[in-house]
């Protein structure tokens, strides 16, 4: 049950200091009438369930909570109008860099940023384990497809508990997120449906001013890119000082899929040379064969949907290839593992921090505080001996 302690604030407040004969009074037209203090207690209770009750409880429940937190990570006065469903993690964090977190009544099961939109109902969940391994993960996605089975559950009715005006998706995967189509079949949402679709920066800052604009806050939106913008600038300037060099960036293990979409933009910010992956193109498969080819010096591991912790367990799965140990990134110590589903796979707020992390692991520089160990980790050397590894052989 909600809590009624704002209810019984009030009523201790309205019987201290009275006897327990005393009376209250209220005017009534021209004259005085007396009623029993335990009568006007009773009144307040009710009154305070009445409202209550005009509410749907899955409301109640997060949008209390909901505007405590936002109230300090906004510092603004409450907003008016919309209330948003995002089953996208990067437009919840547009939505609160927007300073309309407030204005979010649920979200999807990836939105984790900032730290309290957790206390939002999670209107989405994975349709199948994902704890498994990344070969198993990638079996499953594929069985699915094939056969047309749902990749996420969509909870319909609370979505319509929470009598969302917008709901937010997104139509450039089918894997990475809920699709309108999943939408549609699942709850039918009437209200209305921003669908967002990002493969380079300025799709990115696009879907900013999107947001922005159905907020009635272009304004706003129109500073945050800018300062956007500025932030990487400062990456592409500072790095410059420095030699390019060679690197790939792995969005899966198993099989192995190279980056694409905004993030060979990010390497070319922080000055590095990319070998595999093209700017606005999809993120595709690499035959292992190409990878052992291009030796880069700079290996960077970030695994769609995979936190740091993640990341770092799919070292013992390129471990398997033969050829692994004698790459010269591995050799150097110039393989990153990182936290992939908090900054190289989404398209929002993240990018600019993701640039950044990119020089740092390449560079060595930083920008403010460094993140190596809390958002990235350097695997240590490893010197190729010719021998067979973790059960990895040559052919």
């Amino acid at each position: 049950m909600p809590s009624l302690s704002g209810s019984a604030v009030v009523a201790g407040n309205f019987k201290e200091g009275m006897g327990p004969q005393q009376r209250s009074t209220i005017a009534i037209g021209d004259g005085v009438a007396e009623m029993p203090k335990r009568f006007w207690i009773v009144m307040v209770v009710l009154g305070a369930c009445a409202r209550l009750v005009a509410t749907p409880f899955a409301v109640r429940r997060y949008s209390a909570g909901t505007l405590s937190f936002t109230g300090q990570a906004n510092r603004q006065e409450r907003l008016p109008g919309v209330r948003i469903v995002s089953l996208l993690a990067s437009a919840t964090e547009i939505v609160c860099a927007l300073g309309a977190g407030e204005m979010l009544v649920g979200r999807s099961h990836e939105c984790d940023h900032p730290e309290w939109v957790r206390r939002l109902p999670a209107c989405s969940d994975p349709a199948f384990d994902v704890s498994v391994s990344s070969g198993e993960i990638d079996r499953e996605v594929r069985r699915r497809i094939r056969a047309g089975e749902p990749l996420y559950h969509i909870h319909g009715e609370l979505i319509r508990e929470l009598h969302a005006d917008l709901l937010i998706t997104q139509s450039h995967c089918e894997v990475c997120a809920v699709t309108p189509g999943a939408v549609e079949r699942s709850c039918g949402h009437g209200g209305r449906q921003l669908s967002l679709s990002a493969s380079s920066l300025e799709e990115i800052f696009d879907s900013m001013l999107r947001i922005a604009r159905q907020l009635a806050l272009e304004e706003q939106g129109n500073v945050l890119v800018a300062r956007e913008r500025r932030r990487l600038d400062v990456v592409r300037d500072k790095a410059g000082r420095f030699r390019r060099p060679t690197v790939v960036m792995l969005e899966w293990t198993n099989p192995l899929f190279a980056m694409g979409n905004w993030g060979p933009e990010l390497v070319d910010i922080a000055n590095g040379e990319l070998l595999h992956g093209k700017t606005g193109e999809y993120s595709a498969a690499v035959p292992a064969e190409q990878l052992r080819r291009a030796d880069p010096e700079y290996l960077i591991v970030a695994p769609c949907g995979f936190d740091l912790e993640r990341s770092l367990r799919e070292r013992s799965v390129l471990e398997q290839y033969w050829w692994w140990h004698e790459l010269r990134a591995v050799q150097n110590g110039k393989v990153a593992f990182a936290d992939g589903n908090r900054f190289f796979n989404r398209s929002g707020m993240s990018v600019s921090q993701t640039a950044e992390i990119i020089a740092e692991i390449l560079h060595g520089v930083s920008f403010g505080e460094k993140t190596e160990g809390i958002h990235w980790r350097r695997s240590e050397a490893k010197v190729a001996q010719g021998l067979i590894r973790n059960g990895a052989s040559r052919p």
